[in-house]
């Protein structure tokens, strides 16, 4: 049974990707958050952390035996997050990682689009990107997934976009963002050291907040 531990595991993203994955799925989740044990209950296929990615002995024990991790963490700690992550990974060769950044973080949206969330404008992008880096440079297999606004919406709703490419919007349904995720975690090729941005076409005019 391939195992994946979900960081983040009580936000938006990492709630909506646990609950496919357990209900889609037959693998075994290691749910992993400051209280994790407020939102969910252990079972056959559950494991439940309290913990805190930032420090280091709780995130080594979760990645042991890991088969792929999953970081749908956000916010200022996410540099420190990311080397913990590949430190973690690396010692326990644990190799496949999909880790959730930002569309943007390249200043790949173009002006006409959504410019002024591109990092040179939105000085909160700079620890997505700084997070980023880290992984790129990183030996894992990683993912980056750079998704945008989060909103309910279709999960077909969706154009993909890879590194060095214009994003093709900045907003990005829940469902679809699940529905990629799922595909990462369960084929680990797919995307190989690869960042790619997942948003509804801006083109279509349905970039609506």
């Amino acid at each position: 049974m391939k195992k994946i531990l979900l960081l983040g595991a009580t936000g938006t993203a990492g709630s909506a990707i646990s609950k496919k994955l357990l209900s889609d799925t037959a693998y075994h989740i290691t749910l992993f958050a400051r209280h994790a044990g407020e939102h969910y209950s252990e079972d056959s296929r559950t494991t439940v952390i309290n913990g805190d990615a930032e420090n280091m002995e709780d995130l080594t024990k979760a990645v042991q035996g890991q088969d792929v991790v999953y970081c749908a963490i956000s916010g200022d700690a996410l540099p420190k997050i990311a080397g913990n992550i590949v430190a973690a990974m690396s010692e326990s060769s644990v190799k496949r990682l999909i880790f959730m950044g930002a569309v943007g973080i390249y200043n790949e949206i173009p002006d006409e689009i959504d410019g002024e969330d591109n990092l040179d404008h939105e000085p909160a992008q700079i620890p997505n990107r700084q997070a980023v880096d880290i992984i790129e440079a990183s030996s894992l297999n990683y993912t980056v997934l750079r998704p945008g606004y989060l909103r309910e919406g279709a999960e077909d709703d969706f154009v993909l976009s890879v590194k060095g490419e214009p994003a093709k919007g900045y907003i990005t349904t829940l469902p679809s963002l699940v529905k990629l995720a799922v595909q990462l975690i369960s084929d680990e090729n797919l995307y190989i050291k690869e960042s790619v941005s997942i948003t509804r076409d801006a083109a279509l005019g349905n970039e609506k907040e």
